[in-house]
């Protein structure tokens, strides 16, 4: 069983006047097939005039994380970070990054996923984001 921490940020395209993203973090207990556990979740949204870059999506990424309780490896998929080299976005983190392998790790993604987008969804409509 692993420690791991899933994350997604939904909203990378422009809005009105920039980028409103939403970022999710899962911290879940895997094996190498299922997510056997969901030990904690942090939503936070963020707010660029500009489009982000690979340091401002780990920016972003360690801002959400930093509220998890459970240690864990990150993991992302490696489009969410621009297909950059694992040991390149790997020297940018604090904490173990990793990108998703196995099927479990693709399930807590997708977690994760739904997570953001739906909150991020439910952000725009609340504060009437165009």
């Amino acid at each position: 069983m692993w420690n791991l921490i899933a994350v997604d940020i939904s909203g990378r395209h422009k809005i009105t006047d920039g980028y409103y993203m939403v970022c999710a973090a899962v911290a879940v207990v895997s094996s190498a097939d299922h997510v056997e556990k969901v030990n904690q979740v942090k939503i936070k949204p963020f707010w660029m005039d500009t489009a982000p870059q690979v340091t401002d999506v780990v920016r972003i990424i360690e801002e959400t994380v930093k509220e998890i309780e459970v240690e864990g490896t990150i993991i992302t998929e490696k489009g969410d970070m621009y297909n950059k080299p694992e040991w390149v976005v790997t020297s940018m983190f604090s904490r173990n990054f990793k990108y998703q392998e196995s099927l479990s790790e693709r399930l807590a993604i997708e977690i994760a996923h739904h997570i953001s987008l739906s909150a991020r969804n439910l952000l725009i409509e609340e504060l009437n984001i165009s």
